[in-house]
């Protein structure tokens, strides 16, 4: 049995911090690369960043310097640690697992960056 889920979300003003947990199951993070998504109203996905089963990191141009994926083995998470949030951030953060069989997908948790 797979299950993502992501917890963390709210509302935040800019400049702010928020950290967001994708708590697993069933998923071998040694056979996967773990990615975060968002999608904001009215765009398309847009793919975050990633981490690949070796430590490796990427992350898209407008979050670069300001986000920090990582990983906790023994607690089966996924992190996504954001700082100096800003309005155009507000979006429905989702963790995603891939391997070579397959994506998995959780529900998502919004973020909403207002003042």
């Amino acid at each position: 049995q797979v299950t993502l889920g992501e917890s963390g979300g709210g509302l935040v003003q800019p400049g702010g911090s928020l950290t967001l947990s994708c708590a697993t199951s069933g998923i071998t993070f040694s056979l996967s690369t773990m990615g975060w998504y968002r999608r904001a109203p009215g765009k398309q996905l847009e793919l975050v960043g990633f981490i690949t089963p070796g430590g490796t990191t990427d992350y898209a141009d407008s979050v670069k310097g300001r986000f920090t994926i990582s990983i906790d083995i023994t607690k089966n998470t996924l992190y996504l640690q954001m700082n100096s949030l800003k309005p155009e951030d507000t979006a429905v953060y989702c963790c995603n697992a891939r391997n070579w069989s397959r994506n998995y997908w959780g529900q998502g948790t919004q973020v909403t960056v207002s003042s």
